[in-house]
């Protein structure tokens, strides 16, 4: 009986390792490999380097993060919008696209709007192209602030927009985020240019004598 076990134990370790670099192989080829879908329906995708550092995810409004940095989420941050995060090469949030809009109970346009924005290196929010039309607020433009490693204020240096009463303009802000150039064009066509000082006070004005046509 020892005799004819110990044939059938060997061969039994044969079928057993030829099962296991099968499996092997399989992972390996199927992890290598390009499939195709039709269609997808997630929550959530996280887009990651081949050692699994982050570098973005796309979601929707109930699974987006916090703010991210070297793969930890370190502070919770209310977003109501889905969209898609940036993480640069160590896995910290670097940017964004956010983009949503519903009505409330009243019937009121609440978070109706998108922004694509860049952040600095160890900073804050520095650009900023940004759409918002709801109850609360009307404007879009192209938004450019001041964002220093470790600092929480990041005070506007340039604004580029449209404005809800219909009037574009470009302001120039100091390094505390007060305006102090001013550049307007009215939805009547009245053009002026503002100087103002510290204090928001008028230092000088220019402004057309026609209407622009």
């Amino acid at each position: 009986m020892r005799k004819l076990y110990q044939p059938l134990l060997f061969i039994y370790s044969i079928l057993a390792t030829l099962c296991l670099i099968y499996i092997f192989l399989h992972v390996v080829k199927n992890q290598n490999s390009i499939r195709t879908f039709d269609e997808i329906q997630v929550q959530q995708i996280k887009i990651v380097e081949p050692d699994g550092t982050l570098r973005m995810i796309i979601s929707n409004s109930k699974k987006l993060p916090g703010v991210i940095v070297h793969g930890k989420e370190v502070e919770q941050v209310d977003r109501p919008q889905a969209g898609m995060l940036f993480y640069n090469d160590e896995a910290s949030e670097n940017g964004g696209i956010i983009f949503g809009g519903s009505r409330n109970a009243k019937g009121e346009v609440v978070n109706s709007g998108g922004s694509l924005s860049f952040d600095r290196y160890g900073g804050k929010e520095e650009v900023n192209l940004i759409g918002v039309n709801d109850k609360d607020n009307r404007f879009a433009g192209l938004s450019i602030s001041d964002s220093k490693a470790g600092e929480i204020n990041t005070p506007q240096r340039i604004w580029v927009g449209r404005k809800d009463d219909g009037a574009s303009e470009i302001a120039l802000m100091d390094s505390t985020g007060k305006k102090r150039i001013v550049l307007k064009v009215l939805k009547t066509g009245e053009a002026s240019m503002i100087f103002l000082d510290d204090n928001g006070n008028i230092l000088n004005s220019v402004s057309a004598s026609k209407k622009l046509k």
